[in-house]
């Protein structure tokens, strides 16, 4: 049996993948789902630079940058759940949405936390 090292201080995101596994290494633990939770709702300003962008047409960059940053802080929030348990990867990640109410989204990062080895 072989010791796992500990979870890392900063868990490096280039250790996460949508595949079910990372090229030259070899999974020797399954610590299960780990995910990272968000909810957002617009602000009376972005709804209101939205709704002006829309006129335009094109990239609704206030949207996309709400978006952006949500995603971004549910995907570190299931790395800092992957490390708390230990992990040093995860595989199979994935992202989902869903509007709780109007103009209040959830964005769920989530994936299954692994300890790898190179192989």
């Amino acid at each position: 049996m072989s010791s796992y090292p500990p979870p890392p201080a900063i868990f490096d995101a280039t250790m996460v993948t949508t595949a079910l596994e990372l090229p030259g290494y070899r999974v020797v633990r399954n610590l299960g789902v780990v995910r990272g939770i968000v909810v957002r709702s617009r602000s009376i300003f972005g709804t209101i630079g939205a709704g002006l962008q829309t006129v335009i047409g094109g990239n609704i960059t206030i949207l996309s940058q709400l978006c952006e940053k949500t995603r971004q802080d549910a995907f570190a929030m299931m790395m800092q759940h992957a490390a708390e348990h230990g992990a040093n990867a995860i595989i199979c990640a994935r992202y989902d949405a869903n509007e709780l109410m109007q103009g209040v989204t959830e964005v769920l990062a989530y994936g299954t936390a692994v300890v790898v080895e190179r192989v």
